[in-house]
């Protein structure tokens, strides 16, 4: 199977308790639905909501990209979190990771690390270049919480470190966390969008209504899809010629990242300018 031209831009979240959601959450329409075992479920109810995620992956009724956040690995849940899913699921998503040491235990799935605290950003670097580590994400409202940041520019500084990280690694680039008034719609886009100027890519979601709004939010704008084909056509033209240099109309030249980048640009305006595909019902 060849690699997707993009990365996830939209990554919903469902209760591992509630198994009655999770076909729906896959016929959302999400690129990425992840079963939550950590805080979206109470701790009388973890057992279950275990139970609950095995059972369906082990069947995949619904087909779809599934991940499971697990408990903190440092604990006991977590590790038999692990030792459940970690076969079963496309990738496991690890909350509160400090360190590289919960990782080097660490065997199937690919992991996501989830930094929440301070000394999570601090090891970033390290983290995202650790071999299990397939992505990396941040945990804001646990961070903003331990840090007692309200400033959006602080809070856009620890980003940034996280973003350096990733691309560092190699990574793909890094989804936001969570939005999590489900009724504001334009404080999400505008969120999701200050988000993309720091070089930040897609989000999580809590709730099914708000993956239009992260779509949207994340599609290249008509003036920046024009100006990608106008570098792509010009790529070709000189791929044809057999030059080298690729010289725009109005006689700058690009190099061949500037392509690169105007090549991702497009396919990801056609990727978001349909509505996301939907899974067949599932009648739950």
């Amino acid at each position: 199977m060849s690699a997707p031209a993009h990365p996830p831009v939209t990554w919903l979240y469902v209760p591992g308790d509630r198994p009655e959601r999770f076909g729906k959450a896959v016929a959302s329409g999400a690129d990425v639905v992840i079963i939550d075992l950590e805080d979206a479920v109470a701790p009388a109810r973890k057992d279950e909501a275990r139970e609950n995620a095995v059972a369906y992956l082990r069947e995949r009724p619904d087909g779809g990209v599934l991940h499971v956040r697990v408990n903190d690995p440092a604990t006991a849940r977590g590790r038999d979190d692990l030792a459940a899913v970690a076969g079963l699921a496309d990738a496991v998503r690890l909350p509160k990771v400090e360190s590289t040491g919960v990782l080097d235990a660490l065997t199937g799935a690919p992991a996501y690390a989830l930094l929440e605290s301070a000394a999570g950003i601090v090891n970033a670097r390290e983290i995202a270049a650790h071999p299990s580590v397939a992505g990396v994400a941040l945990g804001e409202q646990d961070l903003a919480s331990e840090l007692g940041i309200t400033d959006e520019q602080a809070m856009n500084h620890l980003r940034l470190q996280v973003v350096l990280a990733a691309a560092a690694a190699g990574l793909p680039p890094v989804p936001m966390s969570v939005y999590p008034d489900v009724k504001d719609e334009a404080g999400l886009l505008a969120s999701c969008r200050a988000g993309r100027a720091i070089g930040m890519f897609g989000r999580t979601a809590i709730h099914p209504r708000q993956i239009p709004a992260i779509r949207r939010a994340f599609r290249p704008g008509e003036e920046e899809t024009a100006r990608a084909a106008e570098i792509v056509a010009a790529a070709e033209r000189a791929e044809q010629a057999g030059l080298g240099a690729v010289a725009l109309p109005d006689g700058r030249f690009v190099d061949a990242p500037i392509v690169a980048r105007a090549r991702r640009t497009l396919a990801l305006a056609r990727h978001l300018a349909e509505p996301p595909a939907q899974a067949p019902p599932t009648g739950t």
